[in-house]
């Protein structure tokens, strides 16, 4: 009994606890039990009035009743949040539920009103020591956002910013900028303007508020002030020409509405900012101005643009939107005109024939507009200019103003094109008009212009020396040429120096006296035209042809000692290579006139060129030198000068000239003078040639029957022929050995062969030589008839040495009176060795 007692005095005390607490108002659908401790809660409210103030302990009762119903769960935390007002945990898990209830409950503000304000008080109660904590805030911000209050809203989030630290004020200003799009009007505004004063780089999300409220004028004002920040740096990546365009679009679209904006002065200051979009601004105000029924304000804006824009795009841009807009024009008057007609009354002909004869000349002005932008694109523009004077036609007054304009206009040394073509043509114009002291006006002023270079003016000598000889004009012709080519006083002036201008150095331009001479040796005299190429030679200008050309003039007209002068003269000028091709004409040109007559002259004249001629120009002169010997002089002399040839030559050609020398030797003092050029042959050339050179030697005493001769030669000439590269060599010993040898010089011949493979298998130039021809014989022929080719060359072969056997038993070997009659008949060899009974096999 006493222990009944006493539990019943703790149940009593942890009941007047629990009553004390204030009950919440009824929840919709929950029966509000009685508040009853039960057994089973018993321990946790004696640990709670041990300790009323620990957060664990109520947690834990918290927990206990999480599948109690939701009156008895808001008991308990009434009761915990009384107790501990300050946690955050408490009243965070708290509110969360009772939010969670209010979303179940899934009806609007005017059906549960109660409940949303028992949620909002709930609110209130924590923020009165939570006011710090952002999250609540948060919560209860979104919970209201869902109210239709409205100004308690706003002044909740009022507190809100005021309650938290600057730094926590981006969370709360994210709801709060998305709550005031949602409502609009004045509140929107207004927020949208305290935000910005915190964030001005979120202008743009404020612009586009604006615009959709419909205020176009404001939403201009504030773009317009973006713009002109040279420190905004736009959130979304938009560039200042962006926004240009977001302005121009607003003021273009709604120009009634803007009235703080000087839209005009706002347009006009973009197309000379961004210069590369000029047309689309161009069109903008034109837009503006037609949409505000100011039609020839409209006109004059495009007219305005299409003669001052840089670029065809641009132009282009203009010129379809200006032609749209007078064809829409047209159409709305052909349209009202028909009404008109319709009802009868009285239609204004004369304004719609103007306007379609103003498109028409619109048109018809194209071809002269686009090249109008090309010329301010680039008014040194040579093609340009004269474009516009093909587009005038037979306009003779535009023409000539044209021309005028374009060569006062034009920069010479910036010129793009031909400019001195421009003054040519502007010459010939009044050339074709039969204005001839004009045109030579033009010429006079064209050739005092400074050109880019010397060979502009050179041309415009020579096109006002053609105009005098199309009209038949030859002295003029002549004097024109001879104030061309008058040489400047200032002295040592080079071609080249561009700090000088080119009226002072066109008297060094080949072109200019090459059409002199020309003219000269048209129209004037011989001696004329000689003092004309005599200035060109001492100026040193001339070139090869000038030389050429110079003495086949001489030559035409008899002076042949002075066309071989000429060519002397040439000869020191120029080094070689021009050098050889003009002694080879001169020459040429000498011995075709004198032949024979004048030997020792010409002979003279080959040693000179002789002297100084290059090795590999050398071979064509001494062939032709020893030819004059041949022909006109001693034969004797052309062997020498054959010999000379052989050592002066470059060594490419010295085995021809070789060859060339011993047929010429052979021919003149029989082939056994040979003998000593071939050697010396054998000794100056390369081995490759040396090869050739000893079996033609070879040859050549086979012929003459020293088989002795021929066998010493083929032996010298082995030493640089490798058997495995040079197979032709050694065959054609073999089939010397063959048809007048022996067994002995055959058997010599292959030691030759072996001990000379050995030399060549030490050196590594030649061992890497072999293996590239057996490579490309493999290639070829197969690697199994390769190797055994290789093998029958190395080795002598079985073939060879049965060649040896079959010789041996083929010789005739005679005692003096027996015979044998079983020997083998083999075909009779003149040349043959024959081989006695004491001679050792």
């Amino acid at each position: 009994m006493p222990a009944e007692k006493k539990t019943t005095q703790k149940r009593g005390k942890a009941a007047a606890a629990a009553a004390a607490v204030a009950v919440p108002e009824p929840i919709e659908g929950i029966v509000e039990d009685s508040v009853n401790i039960s057994d089973k809660d018993l321990a946790f409210e004696e640990d709670l009035l041990r300790n009323p103030y620990s957060l664990r302990h109520w947690v834990r009762l918290i927990e206990h009743h999480a599948t109690s119903p939701l009156a008895q769960q808001f008991v308990i935390y009434e009761r915990a949040v009384k107790e501990l007002p300050g946690s955050y945990k408490l009243w965070k898990t708290y509110l969360d539920l009772r939010r969670q209830h209010l979303a179940k409950l899934r009806l609007p503000y005017i059906k549960a009103q109660e409940e949303w304000e028992n949620v909002d008080n709930c609110y209130e109660r924590a923020l009165v020591l939570l006011h710090k904590m952002p999250r609540i805030w948060i919560d209860y911000l979104e919970h209201l956002t869902a109210s239709p209050k409205i100004t308690k809203t706003r002044r909740t989030f009022d507190k809100a910013l005021r309650a938290l630290p600057i730094t926590q004020h981006i969370r709360i200003w994210g709801l709060y900028l998305t709550w005031a799009k949602k409502i609009g009007g004045e509140t929107a505004l207004k927020v949208y303007k305290r935000y910005l004063k915190l964030e001005p780089n979120h202008g743009e999300e404020y612009v586009d508020l604006l615009v959709s409220m419909e205020r176009y004028d404001e939403a201009a004002s504030r773009l317009c002030k973006l713009i002109n920040d040279e420190h905004f740096q736009s959130r979304h990546g938009k560039s200042h020409y962006q926004l240009w365009r977001q302005l121009c679009d607003i003021i273009c679209t709604h120009p009634k509405d803007i009235k703080s904006v000087p839209i005009e002065n706002i347009i006009r200051s973009g197309i000379k900012r961004f210069t590369d979009q000029t047309g689309r601004l161009w069109n903008d105000l034109a837009k503006y101005r037609i949409l505000l029924n100011h039609f020839d304000k409209a006109r004059d804006v495009y007219e305005e643009a299409i003669t001052t824009v840089m670029t065809v795009r641009d132009f282009t841009q203009v010129f379809d939107a200006y032609a749209e807009f007078e064809e829409s024009v047209i159409s709305a008057k052909m349209e009202a005109a028909e009404a008109a007609e319709a009802e009868g009354e009285e239609v204004d002909q004369m304004d719609l024939d103007m306007r379609l004869m103003r498109l028409e000349r619109l048109m018809e002005r194209r071809p002269f507009l686009v090249n109008e932008v090309l010329l301010r694109q680039n008014p040194n523009s040579v093609h340009e200019w004269q474009k516009r004077v093909e587009l005038y036609g037979d306009n003779a007054q535009r023409v000539v103003d044209t021309y005028t304009k374009a060569v006062t206009t034009i920069h010479p040394k910036k010129a793009d094109g031909k400019f001195h073509s421009l003054w040519v043509n502007f010459a010939k114009f009044y050339e074709d008009g039969n204005d001839i002291r004009s045109a030579r006006t033009i010429f006079d002023k064209a050739v005092k212009v400074n050109y880019k270079t010397v060979n502009d003016l050179a041309d415009v000598w020579c096109e006002y020396a053609e105009m005098e000889l199309r009209n038949e004009n030859y002295d003029a012709a002549l004097q024109v040429m001879g104030r061309a080519t008058i040489p400047s006083k200032q002295k040592n002036i080079a071609f080249h120096d561009e700090t000088l201008p080119v009226q002072a150095r066109v008297f060094k331009s080949l072109r200019l006296w090459s059409f002199y001479v020309d003219l000269e040796e048209s129209i004037g005299t011989v001696e004329s035209t000689k003092g004309v190429y005599d200035k060109i030679l001492e100026l040193k200008i001339a070139n090869p042809q000038i030389i050429v050309n110079y003495a086949n003039f001489l030559e035409e007209n008899k002076f042949f000692e002075d066309s071989y002068k000429v060519y002397e003269r040439g000869i020191d000028l120029f080094g070689y290579p021009i050098a050889f091709e003009l002694w080879n004409t001169y020459l040429l040109k000498f011995m075709e006139r004198y032949g024979g007559t004048k030997l020792e002259r010409t002979r003279d004249l080959f040693e000179q060129a002789l002297e100084k001629v290059p090795a590999k120009y050398a071979k064509p002169f001494f062939l032709m030198y020893g030819n004059l010997e041949e022909t006109h002089g001693l034969a004797r002399h052309a062997m020498s000068i054959y010999d000379r040839a052989t050592k002066a030559v470059a060594p490419e050609d010295r085995a021809d000239m070789f060859h060339f020398y011993i047929a010429k030797a052979a021919t003149m003092f029989g082939v056994t003078s040979t003998r000593e050029i071939y050697e010396r042959a054998i000794e100056v050339l390369q081995d490759k040639d040396a090869r050739v050179m000893c079996m033609r030697y070879a040859d050549m005493e086979r012929k003459l029957g020293e088989i002795d001769r021929a066998r010493g030669i083929f032996a010298h000439g082995s030493q640089f022929c490798d058997p495995r590269v040079t197979q032709d060599y050694w065959q054609t010993w073999h089939d010397f050995e063959v048809q007048h040898g022996n067994e002995d010089t055959f058997k010599e011949m292959l030691r030759i062969k072996r001990s000379v493979q050995i030399k060549f298998n030490t050196d590594v130039s030649y061992i890497t030589a072999q293996m590239l021809q057996t490579q490309e014989k493999n290639k070829a022929a197969g690697s199994g008839d390769a190797m055994q080719s290789l093998d029958r060359m190395t080795t002598g072969g079985p073939g060879e040495m049965a060649f040896v056997k079959s010789k041996a038993h083929s010789i005739q070997v005679t005692d003096g009176s027996n015979q044998e009659p079983e020997a083998p008949v083999v075909p009779s060899n003149p040349d043959e060795i024959t081989i006695e009974d004491d001679d050792d096999l």
